[in-house]
């Protein structure tokens, strides 16, 4: 059995925290698969195949799981990606391999229907963000569809940003977000709020140097907040 990272209590029920192997694939894809078949709109997640999966168990990356009487019940996993044209590095504006090569994915997160509501999200954030080999890397980066309001939530809550907005897998719209581990964003003390819906608008600002850092909902639509960083690309900070 893998070492245990962390231990407690979910209100009234005992968890524990450990690093996932090869042997756990089998909880991994059933719980992918029970959240799968909890939402409303299916094209909120883009599911990982088994052989993405094996991609990272393998060592290509960190997934950590929290358990409840031996059953998996959350998971997220951190990806180190290939290099190719479609890596999210060239999206923010790293072009050198060197750079391309300090990147790293946070990548899917799961928490069983069941088990809403206890923050695990937060807690497996917080978990295993602490896990990166800052030494190794630059910067995170992610995915995530317009109005998936819980997992955008999830990354400004984590201190990333968004860094473009651009269709990727096949023609998915997804917004990037970039969380740069070694130096701080600046960004200029005026903000732009806009439609989440207006997706030309918000390429437009993303294009001239601005990134989103926050969302609001007002009078049943979400908007975005804008402000414009100092440095023209997010790759340049």
């Amino acid at each position: 059995m893998c070492e245990i990272i962390e231990k407690g209590v979910l209100k009234d029920i005992a968890y524990y925290v450990k690093k996932l192997k090869m042997s756990d694939l089998p909880q991994i894809l059933a719980l992918q698969q029970a959240v799968v078949n909890s939402l409303p709109d299916q094209e909120t997640l883009q599911p990982l195949t088994i052989e993405e999966f094996q991609y990272i168990l393998q060592g290509n990356g960190l997934m950590i799981g929290v358990f409840v009487d031996e059953q998996l019940i959350a998971f997220r996993a951190l990806l180190i990606p290939e290099l190719d044209d479609q890596g999210l590095g060239k999206d923010i504006g790293l072009v050198d391999e060197a750079d391309l090569k300090r990147v790293l994915y946070q990548e899917i997160s799961n928490v069983h229907p069941d088990f809403r509501g206890y923050g695990l999200q937060k807690k497996m954030a917080q978990i295993i963000m602490k896990k990166i080999d800052a030494s190794r890397f630059d910067y995170v980066l992610a995915t995530v569809m317009p109005y998936n309001i819980p997992s955008m939530k999830d990354k400004f809550y984590q201190g990333m940003y968004i860094a473009a907005l651009k269709e990727k897998y096949g023609g998915k719209l997804r917004y990037i977000f970039a969380k740069p581990l070694h130096k701080e964003l600046q960004l200029e003390k005026e903000s732009v709020w806009i439609s989440m819906g207006d997706i030309e608008g918000q390429k437009n600002l993303l294009h001239n140097g601005y990134v989103g850092i926050a969302i609001k909902e007002q009078g049943n639509k979400w908007f975005v907040e804008f402000k414009k960083a100092l440095e023209k690309r997010l790759g340049q900070i």
